[in-house]
């Protein structure tokens, strides 16, 4: 199906309705499964009652403020934005568009700073040793990914002073490791619902659909970007 094109949002053809808001419902879908997710996280965490408490409180916070465990609410939001469909912002104007993409990657990141602070802290006052599991260790990398995607994002705000020839490229490169980054941002809150804390408080069925809701969103970005975007940025190139 192709698409025509109004500033940065791809405008389809005419489709069946049903197919269209079966596809606004899943996105709609989507936002409330990462709110409430990061919601039950927050209050399963207990803010306040220790140090370690609000690593997952921030990292929730970090990707919606989104919805995954550590590193997931405002970094899926700030992909949702982008969609033309899925969007709660579907009529803002294309630089508001911008500014909320980068309120939600600057509170993204400031969220994931502070909560990977109170967890060094929370090992140091602990005398625990650091990088001991693999959720560390991608949670790590995921954070080091984020960072370059930002200075990514600088160099499409500022192209020139950034000396940026090919703008279009740089773009579909964006996207892509965007893409990347935030599935990266899932598999590590995947692999901290295995850590001892949560399977601690969540057990049996429970532990089952937490694992499955984080899931759901992540697909949907993944349609979203691969049906509208991607196609759209490699014909610009």
């Amino acid at each position: 199906m192709q698409h025509l094109e109004v500033g940065l949002v791809p405008v389809q053809e005419k489709e069946p309705r049903l197919t269209r808001w079966l596809r606004r419902g899943s996105g709609i879908l989507a936002h409330l499964v990462a709110l409430g997710f990061t919601i039950f996280l927050i209050a399963l965490s207990r803010p306040g009652t220790s140090l370690f408490s609000w690593h997952p409180v921030f990292m929730a916070l970090a990707v919606s403020l989104s919805f995954y465990l550590h590193f997931c609410l405002c970094m899926a939001e700030a992909i949702l934005i982008f969609s033309p469909e899925n969007s709660p912002f579907l009529f803002c104007s294309r630089k508001a568009w911008i500014r909320l993409h980068w309120s939600g990657q600057t509170l993204t990141i400031l969220c994931a700073a502070l909560g990977l602070g109170f967890i060094i802290s929370s090992k140091i006052r602990s005398e625990l040793p650091h990088l001991v599991s693999l959720h560390s260790w991608v949670g790590v990398l995921t954070l080091l990914a984020t960072g370059a995607q930002a200075l990514c994002g600088i160099c499409l705000l500022f192209p020139r002073a950034a000396r940026v020839s090919r703008v279009a490229r740089l773009k579909l490169y964006h996207l892509t490791c965007g893409l990347v980054v935030y599935l990266m941002a899932t598999v590590t809150v995947l692999l901290g619902m295995y850590s001892v804390w949560f399977q601690a408080q969540i057990k049996g069925a429970a532990w089952y659909l937490c694992l499955a809701l984080p899931l759901y969103p992540a697909l949907v970005i993944m349609h979203q970007i691969s049906r509208s975007y991607l196609p759209r940025k490699k014909m610009e190139m």
